[in-house]
This record gives C-alpha cells, sequence and structure tokens, in this order.
C-alpha cells in the first residue's frame, strides 16, 4: 500500500467520533419500568369525559397519591422509602392478585441484580410503616417462595382539595 493510500486509510481515526446522544436525560417515575399489567392499573374511575384513573388509592387510614408518588396517613405526609413506596404503588395496582418477588424485584430495581433479601427487608419496612398486622389492620400479606398480595379494602378516588 502506498504511503498517501495509508494516511488516507488512517485519517478517519483521528477524528473524533460522533455520538448520539438522547435529547432529554431518563427520568424514572412511577409510570417507568411498569408491569405488563399497566393498562390494567388502578381500579378505573370516570372524573370526566376522557375518563382519567383516580388520583388517589385509599386503604385503612391511608391514602396515596400515585402522581406525587406520596402516602398520607390522615392526611400527614409518612416517611417511607422509594423503593418501599414503589412496592405499594405495584401492590395497589393489582390489590387482591397475587405479585411474584421477580414482579416486585423488576420493577422496584429494574436492570440491576439484587439479592431476594433485599425486597423481604423493603417489604418489612413497609409493613411496619404501616402497621400492618397491629391493631387489626392486614394489608399484605406473603405466600411463601411466590410473592405478596394486597388484601385490604382499596378505594380509588378524586383527590381532595
Amino acid at each position: 500500500m502506498r504511503a498517501s493510500a495509508l494516511s488516507e486509510a488512517y485519517r478517519h481515526l483521528s477524528r473524533p467520533a460522533l455520538v448520539q446522544l438522547h435529547p432529554k436525560p431518563a427520568v424514572r417515575t412511577m409510570q417507568a419500568d411498569r408491569s405488563p399489567h399497566a393498562d390494567q392499573q388502578f381500579p378505573k374511575l370516570a372524573t370526566g369525559p376522557d375518563r382519567v384513573g383516580p388520583t388517589e388509592i385509599s386503604f385503612g387510614p391511608f391514602r396515596l397519591i400515585p402522581s406525587q408518588f406520596l402516602l398520607l396517613e390522615r392526611d400527614k405526609p409518612v416517611q417511607l422509602g422509594s423503593r418501599a413506596l414503589e412496592i405499594l404503588v405495584a401492590l395497589l395496582e393489582r390489590p387482591g392478585e397475587l405479585i411474584t418477588k421477580q414482579e416486585l424485584l423488576a420493577r422496584v430495581w429494574p436492570n440491576i441484580f439484587v439479592e431476594p433479601a433485599n425486597l423481604t427487608v423493603h417489604v418489612s419496612a413497609l409493613r411496619r410503616t404501616l402497621r400492618d398486622g397491629r391493631d387489626g389492620n392486614r394489608f399484605i400479606i406473603n405466600v411463601p417462595g411466590r410473592g405478596y398480595s394486597f388484601v385490604a379494602e382499596v378505594a380509588a378516588g378524586v383527590q381532595r382539595p
């Protein structure tokens, strides 16, 4: 190969490569990494001509406002970690149904390998916050080796002003 042809062949290597960047950084929201049942999220409630889903889910003394990723107990915000809150949202999307451990792990820790014990720790924190099993409260049950189910009565509604 001639010297000029060789230098021409390597000339493209000295140029900076163009990299395709996404115009907006990815932001994780409650809608991200939704379950395969995403179209069945929260019980439907007619709130206007476009029939939007409920803006809050109530159970026991608690209210979840999914759009704000906020849990309230008698109108006071509840301190709860984002992973535990994401587990609660997933369980409330399909109340009464078994949500497998694999589904919850994939939803709460997408594209990350974590030990199943992490799920157990966060479910435990969620149960502790909800006082599950105390004072007659029963919200979440464990089906050993399979997953979890939200068993309390759930009411969907429009957020109060």
